[in-house]
């Protein structure tokens, strides 16, 4: 057997075949189904462009002309055939047109709160993810769990403003305001009323007393979190503060006038739609947090240090 097809980055057809437990014949059938082989078994332009170079070795003093493939084929394959999945896309196509590797793509997808991390390896659809018309599949070549997604996502204004902020880009994108939104001139004149001048640990500015422990309390218990982060949906609503593990939102509920009442009333109705993870907080559970907020993020699997 020639020495090279023997090393750990390149594979034989035979080889590949035995690395994701099909036949040859399986196997060769395979690569010409997604058009890195022709009916001849020879290399086609994509083929070549993936990797693929012809060896040859002498067999019962006869030369045989065969290929061999990157290992990197075995991914290149999962990809191929993602993005042949009928009218629904994968993440490698939807980077393509939006300009960004594809590894971020899934990235922003789970910080949305439309991915999981898989255990072991690839992604898993949420019932968030679900109802923007995700769909959970499986490659066939590896068994690794992927998503894919309607093209139209392409234009969802979540994504896309979420893909702006990780190119440095902070251009807005107009937001429609639905029926049942919190109306943003509310949500402005409470801004305009508790400006954010109180600086947390981790530099987050934040608009009361109260907030700044919420925010001190997440940093010195390690957890990740984002303050006022915009929530992924059509309506315009900001939560309090956003832990993308667990994809949990939390609201402190500080004020009891008719009109704070009435926003509180909009938002929760919001949460309650989309089935969003909400963990909710009130002055008393301010005044004892090691005990109070334990307790609420381990529901959401959220480890406390």
């Amino acid at each position: 057997m020639d020495n090279n097809s023997s090393t750990n980055k390149d594979l034989s057809t035979s080889q590949l075949a035995t690395e994701l437990k099909l036949t040859s014949t399986a196997m060769f059938q395979q690569l010409a189904e997604v058009g890195l082989i022709n009916m001849n078994r020879e290399l086609t332009t994509a083929g070549l462009s993936k990797g693929g170079q012809y060896r040859q070795r002498t067999i019962d003093g006869k030369p045989i002309k065969y290929i061999l493939w990157p290992r990197s084929i075995i991914i290149e394959l999962d990809d191929i055939q993602g993005k042949q999945s009928g009218n629904l896309v994968t993440a490698t196509y939807i980077s393509e047109k939006l300009d960004i590797p594809a590894n971020r793509i899934n990235s922003i997808m789970s910080e949305l709160g439309w991915l999981n991390k898989d255990p072991i390896k690839g992604w898993l659809v949420t019932n968030f993810g679900k109802q923007l018309g995700g769909v959970q599949a499986r490659y066939r070549t590896t068994g690794i769990p992927f998503v894919r997604w309607p093209e139209s996502v392409i234009n969802n204004k979540s994504l896309i403003t979420n893909i702006n902020e990780a190119k440095g880009d902070n251009t807005n994108i107009k937001q429609e305001t639905p029926e049942g939104s919190v109306d943003a001139q509310q949500q402005d004149d409470f801004r305009d009323k508790f400006k954010p001048e109180n600086r947390a640990k981790d530099g987050h500015n934040v608009r009361s007393k109260s907030e700044l422990i919420i925010d001190n309390w997440l940093y010195d218990s390690k957890i990740v979190h984002a303050y006022e982060r915009k929530l992924p949906i059509e309506e315009t609503l900001y939560c309090d503060f956003y832990i993308p593990t667990g994809k949990v939102y939390i609201e402190y509920w500080g004020l009891d006038d008719d009109k704070y009442l009435n926003r509180k009333t909009k938002k929760l109705d919001i949460y309650k739609k989309y089935n969003l993870n909400l963990i909710e907080l009130f002055e008393k559970d301010v005044s004892n947090l090691d005990d109070t907020l334990p307790a609420k993020l381990i529901e959401f699997h959220i480890p406390v240090e």
